[in-house]
């Protein structure tokens, strides 16, 4: 199981009242696949037969933007002007040009001197797992609570309004960033009178009081679990706490989360996306962490939240694609009727996490002999890969270590060669790839997508703790891809890290980790336009949305943000401190500040 993106624990069948019970609806509200083709075939004609991107040539604009910088590509001429209508981008250029789509009817919005520019992409962001973790336990995270003293002091005040015998249950704790593992005698020194459980940011691990054990009925003999969860132990063999991995926290879930009902994952959703459309975002893909039975009814509600959602299944359940092939699955995504969802490509979980030293490397972690190990060996991997091929589908490959990232390009090279003719194969994360790999990705029309908060947040402990200052200095790679010509995107991976583009901008131009404010790895920078198109329009074709969103162009989707200064005349290291003013999609404004 991976240990960087978040365990999908939360997505299992025993937190949902009954099993026939879907986050989002039930499963009557599933269309069979005549009607929901017929639904398909239905939207097709009123759209000209290609779903979703129908013109708007010849009508009037419903809204037209000047006054302001319009940026319609990273690196692009700017223009005076933009008009929408039907959803589309209609036309932009000079505001005579832009003038003649005006009607009685069109709002003119004044941008004020504000800069207007394509919404931008996070091409992975676990949308439902943060959204529903986010709802259901206390944030008690770094960007909160960045030293021990001040979470402890949030976990007693937690104590102190909850009655005695309820369960205080935290997620994203940081054991990098917020002083180390916590214990079970530390947490019996917030209550004793209270069961709790603190669940850290990597989703694999937490940290239970006694009560919490004794509630949960873990008796000190207990040994390992079937999928590898266990319980850690003090040097007297003693249980500390801690417990690892999902067959061990299963044991406490049922405690700490109550049923998820439609109308709870439905809130849950909308309010996360309505804070992630505040950092900009008009899009977010969620990579494998959706099930297939959730698509349709998902879709159904995809037009209420504040961004555009797509999304990639694990490789277990790609079955599920199949009721949508119609819709055109392979190098576009396939959006669905009268929805702003999307589907794109299969996930495959190669390794752990560089963070927990389970990143399957050629060589070994800083002072020791451990390289960690991949979750498939190769032989595994490439019969995976081929079948994902063989299905017409692109494949997502989560490889942190070097080791595993041979063995993805490995398998996809003998599956698809360089073919492109099922989308963009990709690699997730992709943090500690050599300079050949990266060469060779070129060869074989592979992208990676970087996780680029692995040096925002554990530059430091990459550099001191984890690899040494050479192998860190080449992690997440950036520089090197410009230098090859290889296109290749950044993402948040929340709830692992925090959603907001510009901060992965920011980072991507200055190698800052803000733990120490040390650079890491200059050489391996970016210029603010090429951070920008990583996550714009190389964003959008990573998810196959590359010829309907990414950038401002007619006939393209009206998604665009507003920002309230410029981030070409703000310095690199404050890009993460501009305040998003609007954000459209679809043509709707969706969120205002």
């Amino acid at each position: 199981m991976c240990r960087a993106c978040f365990s999908p624990l939360i997505l299992r069948d025993e937190f949902f009242p009954t099993k026939n019970t879907l986050a989002f609806g039930s499963e009557s509200l599933q269309p069979s696949r005549r009607n929901f083709m017929a639904a398909s075939v239905a939207t097709a004609v009123v759209t000209g037969g290609r779903i979703g991107t129908a013109t708007a040539a010849g009508l009037g604009a419903e809204v037209i933007f000047m006054g302001g910088k319009i940026i319609p590509l990273a690196g692009a001429a700017t223009v005076q002007a933009v008009a929408i209508g039907q959803g589309k981008i209609l036309a932009l250029g000079s505001q005579a040009a832009v003038a003649s789509f005006k009607t009685k009817d069109t709002q003119i919005v004044n941008l004020d001197g504000r800069v207007l520019m394509p919404g931008f992409v996070d091409p992975h962001n676990h949308t439902v797992l943060a959204a529903l973790i986010f709802q259901l336990l206390e944030d008690v995270g770094y960007l909160k609570f960045p030293t021990r003293g001040k979470l402890l002091a949030q976990m007693r005040a937690i104590a102190t309004r909850t009655p005695p015998g309820q369960w205080i249950s935290c997620s994203n704790f940081d054991n990098l960033l917020q002083g180390g593992d916590l214990s079970r005698e530390e947490l019996d020194g917030i209550s004793t009178s209270h069961p709790i459980f603190v669940w850290y940011t990597n989703g694999h691990d937490a940290c239970v009081n006694s009560l919490a054990l004794k509630i949960a009925n873990i008796p000190e003999s207990i040994g390992l679990l079937p999928g590898g969860g266990h319980f850690g132990r003090n040097e007297k063999g003693e249980l500390n706490g801690l417990i690892y991995e999902e067959g061990a926290i299963l044991k406490f879930a049922g405690f700490v989360l109550p049923k998820i009902t439609p109308q709870l994952a439905t809130k849950a959703v909308s309010d996360y996306l309505r804070s992630v459309a505040a950092t900009g975002n008009t899009t977010v893909h969620e990579p494998g962490t959706l099930k297939s039975e959730w698509i349709e009814p998902f879709a159904k509600v995809s037009s209420r939240f504040a961004c555009r959602t797509s999304a990639s299944l694990m490789f277990e359940d790609m079955k599920g694609f199949e009721l949508y092939r119609h819709l055109g699955l392979g190098p576009r995504g396939a959006q669905l009727p009268n929805s702003l969802f999307s589907l794109y490509g299969v996930k495959i979980v190669g390794d752990g996490s560089n963070q927990t030293k389970t990143g399957a490397q050629t060589q070994p972690y800083l002072d020791s002999l451990d390289k960690g190990k991949p979750n498939f060996d190769a032989a595994q991997l490439k019969e995976m890969v081929t079948q994902v091929k063989d299905a017409g589908l692109p494949v997502l490959i989560h490889a942190n270590g070097d080791h595993t990232i041979d063995i993805a390009l490995d398998a996809i090279e003998s599956a698809y060669n360089a073919s492109l003719a099922n989308g963009v194969n990709r690699i997730e994360h992709c943090t500690m790839a050599r300079l050949d790999q990266i060469q060779r990705m070129k060869k074989l029309n592979v992208q990676p997508s970087f996780l680029m908060n692995h040096i925002r947040y554990y530059g430091a402990a990459y550099r001191d703790e984890i690899f040494g200052q050479a192998r860190a200095a080449f992690a997440d790679p950036a520089g090197a891809c410009v230098k090859e010509g290889l296109n290749f995107t950044l993402h948040t991976d929340s709830p692992c890290s925090p959603p907001g583009s510009l901060s992965l901008v920011s980072t991507a131009l200055t190698r800052r980790c803000v733990i120490d404010h040390s650079s890491l790895g200059p050489d391996q920078a970016i210029t603010l336009d090429q951070a920008l198109r990583a996550v714009t329009i190389d964003a959008a074709k990573q998810i196959g949305l590359g010829d309907r969103i990414g950038s401002l162009e007619p006939g393209k989707e009206a998604d665009l943000v507003i920002l309230e200064s410029d981030p070409y005349k703000m310095a690199p290291a404050k890009l993460d401190t501009i305040k998003i003013s609007e954000t459209w999609v679809a043509g709707e404004q969706k969120y205002s500040s």
